[in-house]
C-alpha cells in the first residue's frame, strides 16, 4: 500500500494592521459598495515595512510547530510558497529555516502563484510517501502589498499579507491525501503577471515609471478561465479519490472573490454552508489563502478525524490545483 500523508497541524499569522474599504476609499477612486459587490471583501491585512514575507512565514511555522509538539530540529524539509519572496535568493524557506531554528531541515521555494500552497502540499506528499522524509513543513506566505499597484483601482482593493503553515507526517491508519490535480496553462501568462523584475524585463528607472513591476490582471478573462479550471480541477480530483462532493466535510477554496466561490458552489451543486470563506476579513493572500482558512476551520473545533476535504486553487501562470484530504 501507498505511504499516506497525513496533517499533524496548522498555523497561521496575519499583520495587525487592517486596511478596511473605507481607508481604501481615501487612496484611490472607488468606493465600499463597488468593491463588497464585485469582489466581496470588506478588509485586507497589511504587513508593516519592515515586515517581510519570511517574517510572516516563520511566525506561522512556529505556531504549527507549537501545536504539532514537534522539535524545529526534526522538521526534514521546508516548502515555502510565495511569489513574493524576501530575496530572489536564498529562498524566502532558507531564511525561515534559520528563523525558525530547523538546522536539519533542507529548503525550497516553490512559485505556483495562488496555487502555490497545493502546489507545495503535494510535492510534500511525495517525499512523505516515498520514505524519503518523514516531517515536512509547508507553508504559504506571501507581502502582496509589496506589488500591489496602489494606483489601480481594479487590482489594488484584492490582495492582502498574511501566512499559513502544515506540518505533515505519515500517520499509521490514517488515509490522509487521498488524490490531487496539478495544471497549467502557460499560453495564459498574459492575463495575470507582473511584467517586469525578471530577465526578460529587468529593472531600469523607465520601467519603473511605467509601474511594470506591479501585478496586471485581465479580470474578466481571469474570471472566467478561474471558474472553469477550479471546477474541472475539483472533480477530477473528486473522481480519482472516488468521493462524490457529498461526502466533502469542508470545500476550501482559494479566497479571491466571492462571486468565483459562488460560481464555483453552483456548478458543483453544493451549498455555501460547506465552503470555508475568510475573503471577506482577508482579501487574497494568493498562496497563504489555503493554510489560513484550514488553520482557522480548524482552531474553531470544526474538524474531526475522517472529514472529508477538498482544497481548490487557481492562480497565474495559469495554474490550478486541488486534492482531497482526510483530516
Amino acid at each position: 500500500m501507498r505511504r499516506t500523508s497525513s496533517i499533524l497541524s496548522t498555523g497561521a499569522y496575519l499583520p495587525s494592521r487592517v486596511l478596511a474599504n473605507a481607508e481604501l476609499e481615501k487612496m484611490v477612486e472607488t468606493t465600499n459598495e463597488w468593491i463588497l459587490s464585485r469582489t466581496g471583501i470588506r478588509e485586507r491585512r497589511i504587513a508593516d515595512e519592515g515586515e517581510f514575507t519570511s517574517d510572516m512565514g516563520a511566525r506561522a511555522a512556529e505556531q504549527a510547530i507549537e501545536l504539532g509538539g514537534i522539535d524545529p530540529k526534526s522538521i526534514d524539509l521546508i516548502i515555502c510558497a510565495t511569489c513574493t519572496p524576501d530575496t530572489i535568493f536564498p529562498s524566502t524557506a532558507c531564511h525561515i529555516q534559520h528563523k525558525i531554528g530547523a538546522t536539519r531541515a533542507a529548503a525550497f521555494d516553490i512559485q505556483a502563484a495562488c496555487s502555490g500552497f497545493l502546489y507545495a502540499l503535494v510535492t510534500a506528499d511525495q517525499f512523505i510517501s516515498s520514505g524519503v522524509y518523514q516531517t515536512i513543513l509547508v507553508i504559504g506566505a506571501e507581502k502582496l502589498s509589496s506589488i500591489v499597484n496602489w494606483q489601480d483601482r481594479n487590482t489594488c482593493v484584492l490582495f492582502g499579507d498574511g501566512a499559513g503553515a502544515v506540518i505533515l507526517q505519515h500517520r499509521p491508519g490514517a488515509r490522509g491525501v487521498l488524490s490531487f490535480d496539478l495544471g497549467a496553462d502557460g499560453a495564459q501568462t498574459e492575463i495575470l503577471s507582473i511584467p517586469a523584475g525578471g530577465c526578460r524585463v529587468p529593472l531600469t528607472p523607465e520601467v519603473l515609471d511605467q509601474r511594470l513591476q506591479f501585478i496586471q490582471m485581465s479580470g474578466k478573462e481571469v474570471f472566467k478561465y478561474a471558474v472553469n479550471a477550479m471546477n474541472r480541477s475539483a472533480e477530477e480530483s473528486l473522481e480519482k479519490a472516488g468521493c462524490k462532493p457529498e461526502q466533502i466535510r469542508w470545500f476550501i477554496p482559494h479566497q479571491a472573490n466571492q462571486r468565483i466561490v459562488d460560481a464555483v458552489a453552483q456548478r458543483m451543486n453544493v451549498g455555501l454552508e460547506h465552503f470555508v470563506i475568510n475573503l471577506d476579513r482577508y482579501g487574497n493572500t494568493s498562496a497563504a489563502c489555503m493554510p489560513i482558512a484550514l488553520h482557522e476551520t480548524n482552531m474553531a473545533g470544526k474538524l474531526d478525524r475522517g472529514d472529508l476535504l477538498l482544497m481548490v486553487s487557481f492562480g497565474g501562470g495559469l495554474t490550478w490545483a486541488s486534492t482531497v484530504l482526510e483530516w
